[in-house]
Formats: structure tokens, C-alpha cells, sequence
């Protein structure tokens, strides 16, 4: 409906799904602890200074964005998110949790996959502050996010 990837895109989310590591991808499969015939959940590549380790929920199948996502599908994405979001508060002992999801470039969607977001948020955090200061992770670092959800 309001496509916004350029028409040679490779989308990054269905690499990672495909269980294809490479340049066209972020993801490890190592990053990936939950996973359906139609929902994924991973630790984001990226970290957000405060609010480390926050989980990505994508359909298995790709939707560029939310106007897109069949309502069934929504629904799964959302029944994993909302368990997640709980196991997320128990792992990681944060005060909260911020469940976003950007649609198109005007409102910060950069992979044109749809992924819902899920950010542990801490009293003081300023998550706001520092989302333009995101960084790449390593394995590694990632590795001790993903033990506390298997």
C-alpha cells in the first residue's frame, strides 16, 4: 500500500529469517530466541545507551509496515510481544516497557520489514536523548541478552 523500499531492496529481516547469515544482515542466528511459522523475536543489533538489549517482534513473513500486516498476523506479533514484554521485565528488572513501531521514513522505520520494538525502560533512562546515539553491538555483547530469554 505505501511501499517506500527501493525496488532492488534486500530486505534484512527475511535474511535473518531464511537463516542466512551475511553483509545483507544485522542479525545472527545467534541472536534469534524465539521463532514460529510466523513470528521471530531477536535482540536488536543496535543498543540504545540505558536501555540496552531491547527485543525486535517481526511476522515470518514479510509486510513492509503496518498497513500492510494481515490482522491475524498482528495479533500473533502482539500475543509474543505482550509475553516477551513480561519476561523482559522479570530478565532484565526494568521499571517498564516501550512497545513502538515506526511506519515509513517519515516516522523512523529504516528496515522495510515490519518489527515491532520492545525497549526495557528504567526510571531516568532518557531513552528519548540518546536515540540518535545508537550503536552497533557484537556477538558477544548480544550473547548476554539472549541467555536471559532461553
Amino acid at each position: 500500500m505505501y511501499s517506500h523500499a527501493p525496488q532492488d531492496y534486500i530486505c534484512p529481516i527475511c535474511v535473518a529469517v531464511q537463516g542466512v547469515e551475511s553483509e545483507q544482515t544485522l542479525i545472527d542466528q545467534q541472536d534469534i530466541f524465539y521463532q514460529d511459522s510466523e513470528v521471530m523475536v531477536f535482540i536488536a543489533s543496535f543498543f540504545i545507551k540505558g536501555c540496552e538489549g531491547h527485543l525486535i517482534v517481526v511476522p515470518t513473513d514479510h509486510y513492509e509496515n503496518f498497513y500492510d500486516l494481515p490482522d491475524e498476523i498482528g495479533a500473533q506479533i502482539f500475543s509474543i510481544a505482550k509475553k516477551y514484554a513480561i519476561k523482559m521485565k522479570q530478565a532484565y528488572g526494568c521499571d517498564g516497557v516501550n512497545v513502538l513501531q515506526n511506519n515509513e521514513p517519515a516516522a523512523g522505520q529504516h528496515a522495510f520489514h515490519y518489527h515491532l520494538h520492545l525497549f526495557p525502560r528504567y526510571e531516568g533512562d532518557n531513552i528519548w536523548s540518546h536515540m540518535g546515539s545508537k550503536r552497533e553491538t557484537t556477538q558477544e555483547e548480544r550473547a548476554e541478552f539472549v541467555k536471559k530469554f532461553k
